[in-house]
């Protein structure tokens, strides 16, 4: 059997590097977005996946970097607490990781199964994709997330849309190893139409120098930051053991049970917190990473840590910062309607697959309170003023999709009771 452990040093070496390869679009598109500096997700990318592999004795062939799930609240934190306090937030939210390890090393899986159920994570995830909507609309069409212009309209459409139909047909078409990278597809495409349209800062590129310190940025606490922040981490954590029963089914192992499902989750956690420690984005497993373990067939997880040292070693090329860094807004915009939009589709594709019946009046309550209040901007609280408390969208959503699964009485008498709707 051909799984990759006999490989030679230079072969490792080379799948490491295809495998960073795989995973490195979405890696630098979420800091991108959010504003972080990309070499610090790199940096953080690699820091994350070595103390992973440390906490699970390098088991688990994953590697993790940024997580989707957390780019509305790092937004919305930056603008209303800063980016130090944002990190603490971060930071917390790998705390969270910890403790749900901790739990499931006590209690066993059940724990997490009883309070994070798919009625409560797929509305949570739906409103995780679907909230960020208008401002990869805005994005795709020339706009700043606040709606201010950027570039012209047509320009914007033209650069925008060729960059979202070549990741689409990048990612139903493409064959081997390149439909797992869609999204450096279109941002290729998208960048080389916007150098023709003389769009791009190459001046900045020019000015950067070869070798730099990434832009570190050290946490600060704030307590309503880390009350915005941390309920977040719930959904990422199922992202998390899916992710791991995922790469499992692949290499035939049960990593549940070795290295343990409390040992992922504490390594996960401890990759999230050392990345809000130096200023950049939460981590997670990567699908796309997973795909490549089976496409390629190479199970050895010492390939995540060459991945992991190309990751940490990127990071301090300053000229390869400023080229990302430059990447015009309809770039990422145009990718981003696709990829919000995945990430909604997944929310309803949990739901699918576990059956979760609508017509139940119990789980019709669950999910429609959680949309409305993650996507329509409800606020519990005040925050008009800095010291003001408030919690909002996606933070808001999963605790009252929490309280709510936990408060309802969840007998056949109420579950099967139909709403007329």
């Amino acid at each position: 059997m051909q799984d990759g452990f006999n490989d030679p040093l230079w072969r490792q070496v080379v799948s490491g590097a295809q495998m960073l390869f795989v995973a490195f679009g979405a890696l630098v598109l979420m800091p991108l977005i959010t504003g972080l500096d990309p070499n610090v997700a790199l940096f953080t990318a690699g820091i994350g996946t070595l103390l992973f592999q440390l906490v699970t004795g390098r088991q688990v062939p994953v590697f993790l970097a940024s997580s989707f799930a957390f780019i509305t609240p790092i937004i919305l934190a930056k603008g209303q607490f800063g980016l130090a306090e944002t990190m603490g937030g971060v930071m917390a939210a790998g705390f969270v990781y910890t403790f749900m390890g901790l739990m499931v090393k006590i209690k066993g899986t059940g724990f997490i199964d009883r309070m994070l159920p798919p009625v409560v994570i797929g509305p949570v995830i739906i409103s995780i994709g679907l909230a960020m909507a208008p401002i990869a609309a805005n994005m795709a069409m020339g706009k700043a997330g606040d709606g201010s212009v950027l570039l012209p309209y047509k320009t914007a459409m033209l650069i925008s849309m060729p960059a979202l139909l070549t990741t689409l047909i990048v990612a139903v078409f493409g064959k081997g190893i390149f439909r797992l990278v869609p999204i450096i597809a279109g941002v290729l495409v998208g960048f080389a139409l916007s150098f023709a349209f003389g769009v791009v800062d190459t001046a900045r590129i020019a000015a950067a120098p070869w070798l730099e310190i990434p832009n570190f940025t050290a946490p600060a606490f704030n307590w309503q930051a880390i009350l915005f922040i941390v309920p977040v981490a719930l959904a990422p954590a199922i992202e998390h053991i899916g992710g791991v029963i995922a790469v499992g089914s692949v290499t035939g192992r049960d990593y549940l049970k070795k290295p343990g499902l409390h040992r992922t989750l504490l390594g996960d956690g401890l990759a999230t917190t050392a990345a809000g420690l130096f200023g950049g984005p939460p981590n997670t497993t990567y699908a796309e990473v997973t795909g490549a373990v089976m496409l390629t067939k190479n199970y050895n997880p010492k390939i995540m840590t060459w991945a992991a040292v190309f990751a940490i070693t990127l990071a301090f090329i300053g000229k390869f910062g400023a080229l990302l860094q430059s990447i015009p807004v309809p770039v990422m915009g145009g990718i981003l309607c696709l990829l919000f939009g995945s990430i909604a589709a997944v929310g309803m594709n949990t739901m699918i697959r576990h059956k979760i019946d609508l017509a139940e009046a119990r789980n019709l309550v669950i999910v429609s309170v959680t949309l409305v209040f993650g996507i329509g901007g409800v606020l519990i609280g005040s925050g008009d003023g800095p010291d003001d408390w408030g919690l909002k969208g996606i933070a808001l959503c999963a605790l009252v999709a929490i309280a709510l699964n936990l408060i309802l009485p969840g007998n056949d008498g109420w579950k099967h009771k139909k709403l007329d709707v």
